[in-house]
């Protein structure tokens, strides 16, 4: 493989093939355990995992077609559609999830695209949360580079925006809005100065290539996402995508133990579909690198593990919540062997 690297971190590309993905992913699985565990422990600490909070501001209605989505207004999914939350009720959430051992608090709106309305209120929002001593994140569709830029004002850190699958699949799960639209977002977000959360999902029909494609475009972006979720479709009776084959745990386990070695410094959430995953499952994916989870009994509509099932999982395997990060992400990894950080 190519050995060119980051100037100033021989682990760190962004110039990866994407023969060089496929043949990550071809190889043996203990193999492939051995190299991302051993990536994993040298910019993090392996026994600590980052706990995020999601909170849906803004349920349902969604005017996008993504055929995982119980919130598309296009789907009969007995969705019940709720107005935008009060500023109130959701510093209430955060100071819950803060007070659960929460990190960071994100909050997802049902939106194509936030209005300047809309936006002015998500704004306090971020302010109120920020000043409980969280980090922030927001999910709102897509950002013009203004309206990046306002979030990042108002004291935001994170914005997620997945790509979700490969470009050359992502027709089939979505045709309300393109690939190159995303894209966009991501980089309007870059440019504001805000920290990036972006990943996919996986069993939505697509094939192992879509996986590798997808993890190639996310590992060759000008800088690697700050945090990567890796998501497990939940199949929701009245989306396109119910009834699906399930998600086998080693396909799983293997797109994450990838994206820990393409991605080093990034934190791989362990993100939708934790409710359908075993401990093993689950422990198996911390060992090859997922490093960050959402914390809490939802995730937007669907269900999560409940908190006092993380709480014993984490007490068996040795694992404690990571603490708050100081300084930005991208510049302050761990050192081999030291304590060192996640985003739908």
């Amino acid at each position: 493989m190519d050995t060119r690297a980051h100037e100033s971190d021989p682990g760190l590309r962004t110039d990866w093939t994407e023969e060089e993905v496929r043949q990550l992913f071809e190889l043996p699985f203990n193999d492939l355990l051995f190299r991302a565990h051993a990536t994993h422990r040298r910019y993090f600490d392996p026994n600590e995992v980052q706990v995020s909070t999601l909170c849906s501001i803004k349920t349902g209605a969604c005017p996008e077609d993504c055929a995982y989505c119980p919130q598309s207004i296009r789907y009969d999914t007995g969705l019940e559609n709720e107005d935008l939350l009060a500023i109130d009720d959701v510093l209430r959430q955060a100071r819950r999830a803060k007070e659960n051992g929460a990190t960071r608090f994100c909050m997802g709106a049902a939106y194509r695209s936030p209005k300047p309305r809309q936006l002015e209120v998500i704004k306090d929002m971020v302010r109120g949360v920020r000043a409980l001593g969280m980090e922030t994140c927001a999910t709102l569709g897509m950002l013009t580079a203004d309206q990046a830029r306002q979030l990042r004002d108002a004291g935001l850190d994170y914005y997620n925006h997945n790509l979700d699958t490969s470009e050359q699949f992502y027709s089939e799960i979505i045709t309300t809005r393109t690939y190159r639209d995303r894209l966009d977002t991501l980089r309007h977000v870059r440019e504001a100065g805000l920290k990036v959360c972006c990943g996919g999902i996986i069993g939505m029909g697509e094939s192992d290539l879509d996986r590798i494609q997808l993890l190639h475009t996310l590992a060759t972006l000008p800088a690697h996402p700050e945090s990567v979720p890796v998501n497990q479709l939940v199949q929701v009776p009245g989306t396109p995508l119910h009834g699906l084959a399930s998600v086998d745990a080693l396909d799983l386990v293997r797109t994450i133990a990838v994206a820990r070695i393409l991605m080093p410094r990034s934190h791989v959430r362990l993100s939708a579909g934790r409710n359908e995953m075993s401990d093993e499952t689950q422990a198996l994916a911390f060992f090859a690198g997922a490093n960050s989870i959402f914390y809490g009994d939802r995730l937007l509509t669907t269900d999560n593990p409940e908190q006092d099932h993380d709480v014993r999982l984490f007490e068996r395997l040795g694992i404690s919540p990571e603490p708050p990060r100081q300084g930005p992400e991208d510049a302050s990894a761990a050192e081999p062997g030291a304590t060192a950080h996640a985003g739908t």
